[in-house]
């Protein structure tokens, strides 16, 4: 029997599955195949493995949709935990999983569905620097199709099911249950299973004759391949000394815990742009890559047709809001994990015990594991996201990572998430903020320059900006950041050639762990390491706390100025709106407003309270930016004092920025960006004949049309008498005059549209307010309720008829500026 699952025919068995997958319902197939589990042997599980993680998970190509896991909520309580007890670290599956691990199968997975980066690599023939793809990389035999990946069953099952989170996308994904699918609680479930926070990786829950499940073991490659960023000569000494590391018991006590992370992390966080993909090699590599084509280019076993060149890869990702979520989740563990690590242990120079294999890649999970890759991912996903609220789950990952503090598990409780009562950043942290200091300053200013692109009245856009601005705030945080830049910037410190990627980067061992070095004692070294390993020896570094940063800092407070303004201005447009509104609006009898549904229509939109948190957000983010640069109240009084001047007659702000030209008015930059930002605008306003706009949804289409037709009617037949009745300077001329003229009004209008509008000064009646729903209801209303008083429809109509007379003769007396049918 060949070790290869795809290469057996199904048995008896699998056949028999697969019926029942059809017939039976799903928990009892569920505890079927735990049967089954139990009670064959290795040798049939084989053959059935690769089809029930496919059953599981999905197919790699889509054609197969699985169980669902991503989308499988609570609300059906029998499956979900019927799923989470199947998969669960202890479950079925684990046992099935052990069980061949035991007999050392190997199963292929193909290449073409690793990460872009990973793949262009690979196929490029340039070994990437992780060492969970090592010995692994079958090439294709004459007439084989693509490359392929031997991954033992544990790492198989592993692989499809962090793959499960970045394939199967579809547009109807729900965010409102993500965190209750039995995805994303598997996720923390597989993390704290086997990186443990308290005690050790618990043992597999499977009888092995032999003893422990035996960890991976070495296997030479095909064809030797050109290692990512190290001579050739370091590849081969590796290989001929690594049974060394494979028999190390100490080791082989956590390859599963270092298994599960490494692929977490290259399945969810290896994507890039091809920019930066083209950056991250190195000249070396490229050299050594390019040397190594020309010296086998005429071998047979290279594919014609086999894709991959360094220029050739253009994938296009972007990661959905749950993917980034469930990297939150990793990340926030990651941080809980080592920061579970003792101080006594977690001091290098303690000589009072043996550090076990756990509790060093405690030590090192953060800078060896997640580093390079999750600061990759977050600068894509600040310069490809869109400019919008869902950016909020990038801004929590990111201020996840950037405080560590914040998941310190307390001894017999469980980890806390929440901010401690003093917000103050011990100095215990510094290491931690200048190792990752690209992470706090670039990233910061990317976030600056989106936060001046978006619209700061938006209440969620408000409360993203006070979130970055009360995490940097903090105590003594940016005095480390400031230290941390002087570090990097010292010039007595000076990296050799590639230097910088042999400090960061693990060898080519089989274990991150294996190859660790005692850490580099110079802080500056260290500083100036990180960041030429992230941005390579020619990068220029922006200082977060130069005058450029704070000119940028300076405009971003006065776009948070005029958005408070705009806010406090649209609030006070509504309330005045809601104010003038007489009694009859509420029968449907208000002037129509051409471009609102209804008067008070924005602040309906947003709300009230919304608008209030607005403002405090943005009160508070700019306190915080003043303590955070240091910048003088007197600097900010300038720009209140100078925008707060700027309003109109009506104590609003004006048109957006323009100027006159011989072609008409032309918006200027700053205008443009006034009305990006949605500080200022125009009023659209409709300019024709106010009978023939658009129908709205809150009109019955046919009544505006009848009552359009009998209105015509009425104004062609009695033109001349209501001309002459609204002329007459009498009570009688002013009460028709009231009702049968209209001034429009032209507040804030463009410039442009301004001109050419439609103004209709000679009287008509207008009858379309009567196909107003709302109107209609109330109506309705108003004969029910005199109904059930026994008063008839006339006597009603009558009693409307004379109460409306009333109030109109009344406002006809004491004012003739409101127009009630005024367009």
């Amino acid at each position: 029997m060949s070790l290869l699952g795809g290469t057996q025919q199904p048995s008896y068995l699998l056949a028999t599955l697969k019926a029942d997958c059809v017939n039976k319902p799903f928990v009892q197939r569920c505890q079927d195949l735990a049967r089954v589990i139990e009670d064959f042997p290795a040798k049939e599980l084989h053959a059935i493995f690769p089809w029930l993680v496919e059953l599981v998970f999905g197919s790699l190509d889509g054609t197969i949709v699985g169980w669902n896991l991503r989308h499988l909520p609570d609300r059906i309580p029998l499956e979900f935990h019927t799923a989470l007890e199947f998969l669960h670290p202890s479950g079925a599956m684990m046992k099935l999983v052990y069980k061949l691990q035991a007999e050392e199968y190997k199963y292929d997975f193909p290449v073409s569905y690793l990460p872009g980066p990973v793949r262009a690599s690979i196929q490029e023939r340039v070994l990437p620097e992780c060492p969970l793809y090592h010995n692994k990389i079958q090439f294709p035999t004459s007439g084989g199709l693509g490359l392929n990946l031997a991954l033992n069953p544990f790492e198989y099952f592993v692989f499809h099911f962090a793959i499960c989170l970045i394939r199967h996308r579809t547009d109807s994904d729900h965010l409102a249950s993500t965190s209750q699918s039995a995805y994303f609680i598997l996720v923390d479930t597989y993390l704290k299973w086997f990186l443990p926070t308290e005690g050790n990786v618990p043992p597999p829950n499977f009888s092995n004759p032999g003893g422990a499940v035996p960890s991976p073991a070495p296997r030479s490659p095909s064809i030797s391949l050109t290692s990512y960023g190290t001579h050739p000569s370091l590849l081969k000494r590796h290989i001929s000394h690594q049974h060394l590391v494979n028999v190390d018991p100490a080791a082989q006590e956590i390859w599963r815990s270092e298994t599960l992370l490494q692929i977490f992390v290259e399945m969810w966080l290896h994507h890039y742009s091809h920019e930066m993909y083209l950056k991250m090699q190195s000249p070396h590599a490229k050299l050594e890559a390019l040397h190594y084509r020309l010296s086998v280019s005429s071998t047979s076993y290279i594919s014609p047709g086999l894709p991959g060149s360094l220029h050739s890869y253009q994938e296009s990702f972007q990661p959905s809001e749950e993917h980034v979520l469930v990297v939150r989740v990793l990340v926030k563990h990651l941080h809980t994990f080592a920061n579970s690590l003792r101080p006594e242990q977690s001091s290098p120079s303690a000589h009072s015990h043996t550090p076990s294999p756990l509790e060093e890649l405690k030590r090192v999970v953060i800078p060896r594991f997640i580093q390079q890759k999750l600061y990759i991912f977050l600068q894509h996903c600040f310069g490809h996201w869109p400019l919008d609220a869902s950016f909020r789950v990038v801004l929590e990952l990111w201020l996840s990572y950037l405080q560590p503090w914040r998941y310190i598990p307390e001894r017999g409780a469980s980890p806390t998430s929440s901010e401690p009562q003093n917000r103050s950043v011990a100095e215990r942290w510094a290491p931690f903020v200048q190792e990752n200091l690209l992470i706090y300053t670039k990233l910061f200013l990317r976030f600056l320059n989106r936060a001046i692109r978006s619209d700061l009245v938006n209440q969620k856009n408000a409360f993203m900006l006070f979130r970055v601005a009360k995490v940097f705030s903090q105590p003594n945080l940016a005095e480390m950041i400031q230290k941390g830049e002087q570090l990097f910037l010292e010039p007595e410190h000076v990296i050799p050639h590639r230097q910088h990627r042999l400090l960061m980067s693990p060898s080519l061992g089989g274990s991150f762990l294996s190859s660790w070095q005692p850490s580099i004692l110079d802080t500056a070294l260290k500083v100036k390491s990180h960041v030429y390993s992230l941005e390579g020896q020619d990068f220029q570094y922006t200082q977060m706390f130069s005058t450029e940063a704070r000119s940028l800092v300076l405009r971003l407070a006065q776009m948070i100025i005029q958005a408070k303004q705009t806010a406090r201005s649209l609030s006070d447009h509504s309330t005045d709106a809601l104010g003038n509104q007489s009694f009859f609006s509420w029968f449907g009898m208000t002037p129509t407003d051409l471009n609102n549904t209804y008067p008070g229509n924005d602040i309906d939109e947003v709300g009230y309270d919304s608008i209030k948190k607005t403002d405090e957000h943005l009160e508070k983010a700019l306190e915080f930016l003043c303590l955070i640069f240091r910048m003088n109240s007197a600097q900010l009084s300038q720009f209140t004092v100078k925008l707060g001047n700027v309003k109109d007659e009506n104590g609003r702000n004006h048109l957006p920025d323009c100027v006159q030209t011989e072609n008409g008015v032309l918006l200027t930059d700053l205008g443009r960006k006034q009305i990006i930002n949605g500080l200022r605008k125009f009023d659209i306003q409709y300019q024709g004949d106010p009978e023939l706009q658009p129908i709205r949804s809150y009109e019955n289409a046919t009544l505006v049309r009848l009552l359009y037709q009998l209105s015509q009617a009425l104004n062609s037949r009695f033109a001349d008498s209501m001309d002459a009745m609204c002329k007459k300077e009498d009570f009688l001329g002013k009460f028709c005059s009231y009702h049968l003229t209209n001034n429009s009004p032209a507040w804030r209008m463009s410039p442009v549209s301004a001109r050419g509008a439609f103004h209709q000064l000679e009287p008509r009646i207008r009858l379309r307010f009567l196909a107003s729903y709302r109107l209609l209801l109330y109506l309705f209303l108003f004969y029910f309720l005199f109904g059930m008083i026994s008063v008839g429809p006339v006597a009603a109509t009558l009693l409307l008829l004379i109460g409306y007379l009333l109030y109109a003769a009344a406002m006809t007396v004491f004012t003739d500026k409101w127009k009630p049918h005024r367009d």
